[in-house]
């Protein structure tokens, strides 16, 4: 069976003010539809079906415009930072009893067509309690932040990064809940610093993503990943015009 999915859809999204300052993130249009349907669609078709949303600014729109899911075909459920936004790793802490032993952590605003059944499987044979998907960036989409060898994160540091860093986080990971565990639950945190105390700890494995990543998390990255959906929706309207009967 596969892993539950949470997804963390609770950020201010200051740098796509003001189209932000009324919607959530996740609720922005992009190729015709919002763009955490984009995100959904996707994960069912990866038969990852259980997915609990992790919710903090505006939350309340994300429910009331996706419902229990089924209608995307994938089993929704909410998790909400309440009056203090608690940050990705707080949030997720709070969703727990939600997600069970083990599950897949995803960004809310990005869109990743990996294999998450082969990522499943590695953090499965790491015999870790955290992996990271990993990207070989050179600094061109963000600034590397990963020192990856051997199928290891060395080190995992936004704030002190050195030239022999060529990765950075592609937004997905697979956590088991005991690392989390061990912080105060109802506290902010980021999961960021989650991820840097395992690498420290030698307990966070890494799985290298070849497929680039798309995100929303700024204006650039918003138009960009606007195009390529909108060519994957037009790709896909022509293939269903073309099959016969």
């Amino acid at each position: 069976m596969s892993l539950p999915v949470a997804i963390l859809a609770g950020g201010l999204a200051m740098r796509l003010r003001p189209s932000t300052e009324k919607i959530p993130k996740s609720l922005l249009p992009v190729a015709g539809k919002p763009f955490i349907v984009h995100q959904l669609e996707l994960l069912r078709r990866h038969s990852l079906n259980k997915v609990v949303i992790c919710a903090g600014y505006l939350g309340e729109q994300l429910q009331a415009a996706l419902g229990d899911g089924l209608s995307f075909g994938v089993n929704l459920q909410y998790v909400f930072d309440g009056p203090t936004l608690l940050g990705t790793g707080g949030a997720l802490r709070q969703a727990l009893p939600l997600l069970g032993e083990t599950f897949f952590v995803l960004y809310g605003d990005s869109y990743l067509e990996c294999d998450y059944d082969a990522i499943e499987q590695a953090f499965g044979l790491s015999g870790n309690p955290g992996l990271m998907t990993i990207y070989r960036n050179h600094d061109q989409w963000d600034r590397s932040n990963v020192l990856f060898h051997g199928g290891r994160i060395l080190c995992y540091d936004k704030e002190h990064r050195s030239p022999d860093m060529q990765h950075m986080d592609y937004g997905l990971g697979v956590l088991r809940a005991r690392v989390l565990e061990i912080y105060p639950d109802g506290q902010p945190l980021d999961l960021a610093d989650v991820y840097k105390d395992l690498s420290n700890r030698d307990q966070l494995a890494g799985y290298e993503v070849t497929q680039r990543f798309y995100e929303i998390g700024s204006p650039a990255g918003l138009e960009d990943t606007r195009r390529y959906l909108s060519q994957k929706e037009t790709e896909r309207d022509e293939l269903h015009s073309n099959v016969p009967g």
